[in-house]
């Protein structure tokens, strides 16, 4: 086995089977860099509805295609944790980096046309932080994170049977009851968002 490059590696997972698609953590990151906008996001939420859904952020990689593919040198790996850095200098927004990753780590800026990439926000990513469904969690290696991609890909037919019945005999009480505890969790993630928000911008 290969030395660990980066001994304090971290990088943000997600467990599919409790990811709701709700796009909380796009707002959380967006909202942490710049302003509350998803597409300003450095985590992308992917809607495979109704019963799989999941976010893709940078796993600051040992072996990072992104920071070899880029032509202009833009890209760089912080000592110790991996992380990705972008020279806003150096950055062309050519999206060879983004072509590279194999994990969709990487996007281009829409309005700055350049690079940008996870930061774990200095530690705390906000994205796990605002989680409702509690389906991001920072983790160490990638064998971690695909287990449990791969554990809920392996539960999609139970739960596909289990809708299909649920459906076919009406049992609308459940299945409102169910959303109704999840609006209630996004509520709370979203009132607490804005009272970030609020705190951020009162002048110190």
């Amino acid at each position: 086995m290969p030395p660990v490059k980066f001994t304090q590696r971290k990088f943000v997972s997600v467990d599919p089977s409790k990811c709701t698609g709700c796009g909380i953590c796009e707002l959380a990151c967006s909202q942490e860099k710049s302003e509350a906008s998803p597409l300003q996001s450095r985590i992308r939420v992917v809607r495979m509805k109704p019963l799989f859904n999941f976010a893709l952020a940078c796993r600051s990689c040992e072996d990072a295609k992104c920071v070899t593919a880029c032509p202009e040198k833009a890209l760089s790996q912080a000592e110790g944790t991996g992380v990705i850095m972008v020279s806003d200098k150096k950055c062309k927004g050519c999206d060879w980096c983004v072509q590279a990753c194999e994990h969709g780590g990487i996007t281009i800026h829409p309005e700055t046309g350049l690079a940008v990439t996870c930061d774990l926000c200095g530690g705390e990513p906000q994205c796990v932080e605002f989680c409702p469904e509690e389906a991001l969690e920072l983790v160490a290696t990638d064998e971690e994170a695909e287990n449990r991609f791969n554990a809920a890909v392996e539960k999609m037919p139970a739960q596909c049977e289990e809708l299909t019945v649920t459906v076919k005999n009406r049992d609308w009480k459940r299945l409102l009851a169910e959303a109704e505890e999840r609006s209630a969790k996004v509520s709370e993630k979203l009132e607490a968002l804005k009272k970030k928000s609020k705190n951020k911008k009162k002048p110190q």
